[in-house]
């Protein structure tokens, strides 16, 4: 299911990005930090429970979550890049584990596994002691 977020439940702000990169990274702010505010945004009632049951530490508990983007030198990849990881966050609260459907083994192959067990058990006797036969 295609979710659809408007633009205005989204908090973009440009904030500078550390690391290397010489004076560049002292003047311009090319990192993003995106804020979404799940719990209060129009996204359906049960997709807001599947997001705040999400293990990601990028969520708090009040269900905002924050993207820092700062892999690209200028702002707009890095926009692209955060709005990019949101989807991919919303897309996993989305998709539901298969249900495990309960299975038998078959009788040849219970067969199989007790005929082993007495074989090894059988096999693990004959490593005894060896007695003396008796006069």
């Amino acid at each position: 299911m295609l979710i659809q977020i408007p633009e205005n439940e989204i908090e973009l702000k440009a904030i500078r990005a550390g690391g290397p990169g010489g004076q560049n990274v002292n003047k311009v702010a090319s990192a993003i930090q995106l804020r979404f505010d799940s719990q209060n945004s129009s996204l359906p009632v049960e997709l807001k429970a599947d997001i705040l049951n999400l293990r990601d530490q990028r969520i708090s508990v009040e269900g905002v979550i924050t993207i820092t983007a700062r892999q690209y030198r200028n702002q707009e990849a890095n926009r692209l890049a955060a709005l990019e990881r949101l989807d991919r966050i919303i897309q996993k609260a989305q998709d539901k584990p298969k249900r495990r459907k309960a299975t038998r083994p078959t009788r040849s192959s219970v067969t199989k596994r007790l005929d082993e067990k007495t074989r090894r058990s059988r096999q693990k006797k004959l490593r005894g002691k060896v007695k003396p036969p008796e006069e």
